[in-house]
């Protein structure tokens, strides 16, 4: 079984950064597809960014150019590095893992970013 916790969430102006946490246990972190979705008040949860176990990444165009998707397998955690964040991020920012040969999609608790002025 995969445990997500997420952290890193808050209030920032327009404009600002944050970075978000996310820690796995319960399974083999470097061999596991780890992503990161949203979903904002009202709205379906949506995928924005992906990395692969060799760290290949990929991005949708609304967040390409502004959030960053890393790992470090030596602390079995995900990142998810956001800048010139705009009213529009504000959501409810989910860490999503999945493991080889397992059909199971793993989920974080869910962090909480509120961009405002």
């Amino acid at each position: 079984q995969v445990q997500l916790v997420e952290s890193g969430g808050g209030l920032v102006q327009p404009g600002g950064s944050l970075r978000l946490s996310c820690a796995s246990s319960g399974s083999i972190f470097s061999e596991n597809h780890m992503a990161w979705y949203r979903q904002a008040s009202g709205k379906q949860r949506e995928l924005l960014t992906a990395i692969t176990s060799s760290g290949r990444t990929d991005y949708v165009d609304s967040v390409k150019g502004r959030f960053t998707i890393s790992r470090d397998n030596t602390k079995n955690t995900v990142y998810l590095q956001m800048n010139n964040l705009k009213p529009e991020d504000t959501a409810v920012y989910y860490c999503n893992a999945r493991r080889p040969h397992d059909p199971l999609d793993y989920w974080g608790q869910g962090t909480q970013v509120t961009v405002s002025s």
